[in-house]
C-alpha cells in the first residue's frame, strides 16, 4: 500500500502510527515534495468511488485562500484534478491506496477494515 501524509500533519502522524502498529508494510510518500500528477488524482479518484470534494482539505489555509468553498461547485472534474496536481496542500490527507483501493483522511475503524491483514 500506499500512503501520502504531510509529516507535519497530526492526523497523518495518528495514520502511520496505525500502520506500524498494526504491522501494515506502507510506503510513505511526502505529498508537498512529491506531489500527485493530474493522471495520478484522476485514477484515485475514479477508484475511490468519492465525489472529487472529497479530495479537498477544506480545513487547510490554502483551501480558503483560494475561496474553494464556493468555486468547487462550478468546476469541471478535469479543473479539480488539475488545482489537486498544482499543490499538495491541496489533498486531503492521508490518502491511503492500493491497487483496490482509496481511503481519504484517517478513521481507525476505516483502517481496521480497509487495511488490516
Amino acid at each position: 500500500m500506499n500512503i501520502l501524509i504531510y509529516p507535519k500533519c497530526t492526523t497523518c502522524k495518528k495514520a502511520v502510527k496505525w500502520l506500524k502498529d498494526n504491522n501494515v508494510e506502507a510506503e510513505i510518500r511526502h505529498i508537498v515534495e512529491e506531489p500527485l500528477s493530474k493522471e495520478e488524482i484522476k485514477q484515485l479518484h475514479l477508484k475511490s468511488g468519492e465525489p472529487i470534494k472529497k479530495f479537498f482539505n477544506t480545513s487547510g489555509m490554502k483551501y480558503r485562500e483560494l475561496g474553494l468553498k464556493d468555486k468547487l461547485s462550478t468546476m469541471s472534474e478535469e479543473e479539480c484534478y488539475e488545482l489537486l496536481a498544482s499543490d499538495g496542500m491541496l489533498v486531503k490527507r492521508p490518502l491511503a491506496f492500493d491497487n483496490e483501493k482509496v481511503t481519504l483522511g484517517f478513521k481507525e475503524a476505516v483502517y481496521e477494515t480497509s487495511w488490516k491483514k
